[in-house]
């Protein structure tokens, strides 16, 4: 998510877990943030379909745990897949704006 002066920026909120989460973006970003923030979501629900004892923050953890084990391995095999990388760093981004 680019945080140019330059570049027109936008405030959206987006649900991660049914949460309300207000992001300022680039607005060229919308749409990749979109699909990022469906794609969690949609882990977040499988995760809680096959773990049924655990709660939504659990599965959120669990979910947020896999995507930094695929971050961990494209940073360290040296960025291979470009697509992967790409979409690694933009939820990398979504997170540090969703925390900060």
């Amino acid at each position: 998510m680019s945080r140019g002066q330059d570049k027109e920026m936008k405030h959206i909120t987006v649900l991660i877990a049914g949460r309300p989460y207000p992001l300022k973006i680039d607005v060229a970003d919308e749409p990749a943030i979109r699909k990022i923030v469906k794609e969690v979501n949609e882990k977040i629900n499988r995760f809680q379909l096959t773990y049924t004892n655990k709660d939504k923050q659990d599965c959120l953890s669990m979910a947020l745990l896999t995507y930094a084990v695929d971050l961990h391995k494209a940073k360290t095999s040296g960025g291979n897949d470009p697509a992967l990388s790409g979409k690694l760093f933009q939820l990398e981004a979504l997170l540090d704006q969703v925390l900060d």
